[in-house]
């Protein structure tokens, strides 16, 4: 009996000594004899080599797995020994029994002075370019579940390193104290250079608990600057993980929108300096800037932008809209310097440096050539209007722009100005897929109000209609190249109104009328009809048909307009309706630089009475080709029937030449004085 008494005590001893030296077999238990399969098992998913200093675990209820001296190797064309990341101490505590439910819920991560340096190699490839997972390729039926809790990072510091991109930058973070009692936050510094331009800021996000809960939002703050560019995002974030949404501050400012593709890989056409303000949200893989408002140069600009992402091209949409647009800060558009020149303090360096070159070019048309891989790389439908329109030079009141662009392919359909109560339209499809845009185009002038464009001069006075159109097929990389190639034609039609005798006056070179006119006298010519018939070929525009008619004079225009050398060689013939004393019937000589040619009387030849009035029947067959494209134009009440009239009666009464040894006229150059022309043959 005595025996049978001790026998559970006996039992119950062994029991526990061998739960105390389990116990101290664990306590005692050097984990480190696991780190060579932990250093292997991380090896196999990053597909580089991962080397420990010590491993070890914590045993509790959520035990803590701790390693110590971090390493994560570079590829071998890098020095021996050297790595793309370090840690000097990372602890993890997770929750043992999510395991078996295939979740790893790690409620703590304890990351202390992790350092990053990822740069290219000297092939090129870039070390942070991990093979994840290689060494299984076999996909899980039943994919782990990673749930983080609370994260704490202690001076970390990444540095960024990208020659192609010109970039070189260093991230410094750490998680900041709590506030007002909640989870401590996550800080983030950068400094540097990105995109070859100086580049610093700050984020301030949340702690990594709220990005657990749907019912919290994540709250963001971002101030950043990218040379003279600055991004400043406020607001929260739902669900971030997911995708869920956001109520972002939004506001950008800079001297160039171009500038804003490093940071956004949108290309946008170079504009004057900007601000804008809005609502920055997404849903799924939309990116919505919405309700924005500011200004661009000295435009106002407000709208709504979509940017479409995880197609084979990002789509860009945008409905935009200005009360007043200043239409020198759309220049950039046509591969030209934004901005107003006089406004040059408001312009960046770069920008007042592309306008002194422009103008110590002697250039007019700008040679700057289109970023195909620009126009390839993103899909545009853009909707633009322009209440009212402020030029020093055009007569334009407003304008609407749709713009499409899809896989390199550019269609303006249409472009149209509003003039006065007429109208110019323009429509335009560009082909960017091969290394030579081809460029299709054509403008029609609908009525336009030529009251309007002489207002805009502020020198002259008169009213009357415009008609017309104008066409071109042409290839070429810039605005330059595409008009000195181009094949097309040009024709403009004015009917009707008074038009200041000045222009007459001065091709006529009658200096008394044209001093009068431009001390500011009033003095009026009634306009009848103008006719003008350009072809284009190879970027030449040749003169088929000038014929100016008004009540003081006849005026005959011959000669072209080289596109492609910018150059113009152009005749204007006149023929007084009335004597004047001061009036001499010279030929007017345009000759010269398209951008500031001469202008002066022809020294040799000078035109007999009536010689225009000859070359007006040259045109007779032309002019009636070209009458129902008048009309057209200009609507069925004009003018122009009167013209053919004097046409056709020119054509059929030749001008008779002085009678020899008689004494020519103030009209009549003496024969003697063409002498010289004669003997040059």
């Amino acid at each position: 009996m005595p025996m049978r008494r001790r026998w559970p005590k006996l039992l119950f001893g062994a029991l526990g000594a061998v739960v105390v030296l389990l116990v101290a077999f664990v306590l005692l238990w050097d984990w480190n004899w696991f780190r060579p399969l932990v250093e292997a098992q991380a090896s196999a998913a990053l597909g580089r080599k991962v080397t420990l200093g010590h491993f070890d675990i914590r045993l509790a209820r959520r035990p803590q797995l701790v390693l110590d001296r971090v390493a994560v190797a570079n590829p071998e064309e890098f020095p021996p020994d050297s790595s793309m990341a370090t840690i000097d101490r990372l602890a993890i505590r997770l929750d043992p029994w999510a395991l078996f439910e295939r979740k790893a819920m790690l409620t703590e991560i304890d990351i202390e002075h992790p350092v990053g340096d990822f740069k290219p190699g000297p092939s090129g490839t870039p070390n942070w370019k991990l093979a994840i997972g290689s060494g299984d390729s076999t996909p899980s039926a039943h994919p782990w579940q990673v749930d983080v809790g609370s994260l704490i990072i202690r001076d970390g510091h990444i540095h960024f390193l990208d020659p192609k991109v010109k970039s070189d930058f260093t991230l410094d973070a750490h998680t900041q104290d709590a506030q007002n009692g909640g989870e401590p936050g996550i800080y983030v510094g950068i400094d540097g250079r990105y995109a070859a331009q100086p580049i610093s800021g700050r984020f301030i996000g949340g702690s990594v608990l709220s990005l657990r809960d749907p019912k919290d939002r994540y709250p963001v703050d971002l101030k950043l600057a990218n040379g003279a560019t600055k991004v400043s995002l406020q607001g929260t974030l739902l669900e971030p993980l997911k995708f869920g949404g956001a109520d972002l501050k939004l506001e950008l400012s800079g001297d160039d929108l171009s500038n804003l593709y490093p940071l956004t890989g949108i290309p946008l056409a170079p504009t004057p300096p900007y601000k804008l303000g809005g609502q920055l949200d997404y849903e799924g893989r939309k990116v919505r800037f919405r309700d924005f408002a500011g200004t661009v140069g000295n435009s106002d600009l407000e709208g709504n932008i979509e940017v479409q992402l995880g197609g084979v091209r990002p789509y860009f949409r945008a409905d935009m809209n200005s009360r007043k647009v200043v239409l020198a800060d759309l220049r950039g558009f046509i591969g030209a310097a934004p901005g107003k020149t006089d406004n040059s303090e408001n312009l960046s360096k770069q920008q007042q440096q592309e306008h002194a070159q422009q103008e110590s070019s002697g250039k007019l048309l700008p040679d700057k050539p289109i970023n195909l891989p620009k126009l390839r790389a993103v899909d545009f439908d853009v909707h633009y209007k322009g209440q009212r329109i402020e030029s020093e030079s055009t007569p334009l009141d407003n304008l609407v722009a749709n713009l499409k662009v899809e896989d390199g392919k550019l269609a303006l359909q249409p472009l149209s100005f509003g003039v006065g109560s007429g109208a110019i339209v323009l429509n335009l499809e560009l082909d960017g897929q091969e290394n030579l845009v081809h460029v299709v185009g054509d403008v029609d002038f609908r009525k336009v109000d030529l009251s309007r464009i002489m207002q805009s001069t502020g020198v002259f006075k008169g009213a009357g209609t415009i008609g017309g159109s104008a066409k071109i097929d042409t290839m070429g990389n810039s605005l330059a190249q595409m008009l000195g190639r181009g094949d097309g034609e040009l024709k403009l039609f004015m009917s009707g109104g008074n038009l200041s005798a000045l222009l007459v006056d001065l091709a006529g070179l009658d200096f008394g009328n044209g001093v009068i006119s431009a001390l500011g006298i009033p003095s009026r010519a009634q306009l009848r009809c103008l006719v003008t018939d350009f072809g284009l070929t190879k970027g030449v525009l040749d003169t088929r048909t000038f014929i100016f008619d008004t009540s003081a004079a006849n005026v005959v225009g011959s000669g072209n307009i080289n596109l492609r050398d910018e150059q113009v060689d152009y005749k204007l013939s006149t023929e007084p309706k009335r004597l004047n004393i001061g009036s001499l019937a010279a030929p007017i000589l345009i000759r010269g630089p398209l951008k500031d040619p001469s202008i002066h009387p022809d020294p040799v030849v000078l035109a007999a009475r009536g010689g225009a009035a000859v070359v007006l029947g040259v045109f007779l067959t032309p002019l009636a080709a070209l009458l129902p494209t008048i009309q057209l134009g200009l609507g069925k009440d004009h003018n122009c029937d009167e013209l053919l009239t004097t046409v056709q009666t020119a054509a059929k009464v030749p001008a008779r030449p002085p009678k020899a040894g008689t004494t020519a006229s103030a009209k009549t150059k003496p024969a003697s004085a063409a002498a010289p022309a004669d003997r040059s043959h």
